[in-house]
């Protein structure tokens, strides 16, 4: 490990550092503009400049000086400060003063920058150049007179994002970023360059002029449109989430989240559920609490009461569920609401065992009924790193862009029997591989036989889930062995669906349906009850990732109207049923919990479900399989609700133009 000087401080830094990086562990700040941690280095802002010796008596770029033996670096010297300001003064020439009404104001580099390290005034009088703005679609707004042309959004497209799609045309002082052919950005991670530039020339465009930074209650949450559970920051003001930003963490999300998990909360405030809600006469009509909870008394559902957990729930809400259900002696409880019935006896056979960061060193892979791209964004990210570095991948099931190179070997799950010698092969000669066995697969019975594959291949087995409350269910006990189809089968009187969209809910044709929920959606359409309940935003709560990892979310924002969080809708109707759960408090149901399922109060860790099952004797599948997801925008029942989903979902999916209200 080489050792230098930094402003007369020695200290050691790991081979194949950057000089930048070398001032940073000295605890000093570089400013720059093109430089990002996971992206590739450009060279081209020259913010980042400092003197060094043994070398040229001129500034150098520090982000691209690798860090060698013996240097004596000056971050603070004349010469530096001189070339800083002459830096930033050429950044300055063409950019436009309208930081009054520029989205980015408040949280921009090139302010900041210009204020540490700036001159106080410019010497230029020289018009400056214009530049048209380009389409990026309905969620990127574009200012291109703006840019400094760092190329983040370009780095990250093609090497993060793995779709060209933004690229530099012509040269100089002509040089413009732009999508090619003019095209709307369309891939899953696309907001993500909002994050990245520096300066106002892309930012959000549903958050156009909505508010300022300093505005802003910042909330540390969980996102919930996906089994990932990307680390976010809630912004919200009043009673009303703005926007969603993705946090750091280097396990889970690194620093990105899918368009969805960012762009879907405008959903949180339509189509919403603030009244409770009983239908008579075929009619659904707004009515009091005491009423619902009356009338759900007198169907007298003592052990013949069910419950059906959504995609979007806590862990809080399903443990409470569950012990009202207990309480009233029944033990009827689902999570999978689309009738899948794999086996949940032991957990280490439905998790995700390789862990994100993990997969990335795996040499092989195979990929059985998951379209990765759209079932989790931010895996398929990592699966990218892993082809980088020369892994092979495969999949079984129907083609889709893949931002890597992918061999498909068909959608019929018979190839599982007898495997291609390629795929043998590549297996065969690998340190570390995985399989990853997606929902299609699970819905197409492929469990057992995707656990067998990885057995023969002696590889890691993973399980992608597509509901973010799917483990946490799992790890609860909210599965029964026979899947839904049990619980129609014991024909309960009164069914709780605990925000449960996707359930066929005719199966329960004589059941009272009591729909807890946050929207009107498809559960709400179905029940003869609903109880108003609390996003995802409204209520703190603990998830569980698809790989094991527990997370904790604080509530950011009020549910609206009569809406109440939906542990206190439980606690209240065990009242009304005459039965004990054993909390009345927050507190106690987590403290209960964690005491039931003690892996659930280890915030940030991956529970241990101990060694993975030997594959089932008879393990072969057969038939074909199919992806669940059809339109990545519409997946919950928060996405569906959002004109920003609904408009990406037209436009970028199915190619139609969005008209003007004029029109």
């Amino acid at each position: 490990m080489p050792k230098v000087t930094v402003d007369g401080q020695e200290i050691e830094v790991p081979d194949g550092a950057t000089v930048l990086q070398a001032c940073e562990l000295a605890g000093k700040e570089i400013p720059r503009f093109c430089y990002h941690e996971r992206l590739s280095i450009a060279g081209n802002c020259r913010m980042c400049l400092v003197e060094v010796k043994p070398g040229p008596p001129k500034p150098q770029a520090s982000c691209a000086l690798p860090a060698t033996e013996g240097q004596e670096i000056r971050t603070d010297s004349e010469m530096v400060k001189t070339a800083r300001e002459g830096v930033m003064e050429f950044l300055l020439i063409n950019h436009p003063l309208d930081c009054p009404i520029c989205d980015q104001g408040g949280e921009c580099d090139l302010q900041d920058q210009a204020m540490a390290y700036g001159r106080g005034a410019s010497r230029y009088h020289e018009n400056k150049r214009a530049v048209t703005s380009k389409n990026m679609g309905p969620l990127i707004k574009t200012i291109m007179t703006r840019c400094i042309h760092c190329t983040r959004c370009v780095r990250f497209s093609e090497e993060v994002a793995g779709v060209d799609e933004i690229g530099a045309l012509y040269r100089g002082e002509d040089m413009q970023i732009t999508t090619y052919l003019e095209q709307a950005a369309k891939h899953e991670l696309s907001a993500n360059v909002i994050d990245l530039c520096p300066v106002g020339a892309l930012t959000s465009g549903p958050y156009a002029y909505e508010s300022r930074p300093w505005e802003l209650k910042k909330t540390l949450g969980i996102d919930v449109s996906d089994a990932v559970g990307s680390n976010i920051r809630i912004d919200s003001r009043g009673r009303e989430v703005l926007r969603v930003l993705p946090r750091i963490n280097d396990d889970v999300n690194e620093e990105w989240i899918s368009d969805k998990a960012r762009y879907q909360v405008d959903g949180l405030t339509r189509r919403r559920l603030d009244k409770v809600y009983i239908r008579r006469r075929g009619k659904l009509e707004a009515a009091s609490w005491d009423e619902a909870f009356k009338k759900i008394a007198q169907a007298k559902p003592q052990g013949s009461i069910a419950a059906v957990a959504g995609d979007l729930v806590d862990c809080e809400t399903m443990f409470a569920a569950k012990a009202l259900l207990k309480a009233s002696g029944s033990d009827l409880v689902e999570s999978r609401q689309t009738g899948m019935d794999y086996d949940v006896s032991n957990l280490a056979a439905v998790n995700f065992n390789s862990t994100f960061a993990g997969i990335e060193d795996a040499q092989a892979i195979l990929i059985i009924g998951s379209h990765v791209r759209w079932e989790a964004p931010l895996v398929n990210v990592r699966l990218r790193k892993a082809a980088k570095r020369g892994a092979k991948v495969f999949v079984v099931g129907p083609e889709w862009e893949t931002t890597y190179p992918a061999t498909f070997l068909g959608d019929d799950l018979s190839v599982l029997d007898k495997l291609p010698a390629e795929l043998t092969d590549a297996f065969k000669g690998a340190d570390k591989s995985a399989v990853i066995l997606g929902a299609g697969g699970f819905a197409a019975g492929a469990h057992g036989a995707a656990i067998a594959v990885a057995e023969k291949l002696g590889a890691e087995f993973n399980a992608l889930h597509t509901a973010a409350a799917r483990m946490g269910a799992l790890m609860l006990g909210f599965a029964t062995k026979g899947g839904i189809a049990d619980l129609v089968a014991a024909k309960p009187k009164v069914v709780l669906a605990l925000g449960a969209d996707e359930v066929d809910w005719s199966q329960f044709a004589d059941s009272l349906k009591v729909y807890i929920g946050h929207h009107g959606d498809k559960g709400a359409h179905a029940a003869d009850i609903i109880l108003p309940a609390a996003a995802y935003t409204e209520k703190p709560g603990t998830y569980v990732n698809t790989e094991g990892r527990v997370q904790m979310s604080d509530k950011a924002v009020f549910a609206p109207g009569d809406a109440r969080e939906d542990w206190t809708i439980l606690r209240a109707l065990a009242d009304a049923l005459g039965v004990t759960v054993g909390f009345d408090s927050f507190h106690e149901l987590r403290a209960a919990m964690t005491a039931e399922v003690p892996a659930l109060g280890n915030e940030g860790e991956i529970a241990d479900y101990g060694a993975m099952p030997k594959a089932p004797k008879v393990a072969k599948a057969s038939g074909t399989v199919g992806y669940p997801i059809k339109d990545f925008y519409l997946t919950n029942p928060v996405a569906r609700a959002s004109t920003v989903m609904q408009q990406c979902s037209a436009e970028l999916l199915h190619g139609e133009e969005i008209k003007e209200a004029a029109e």
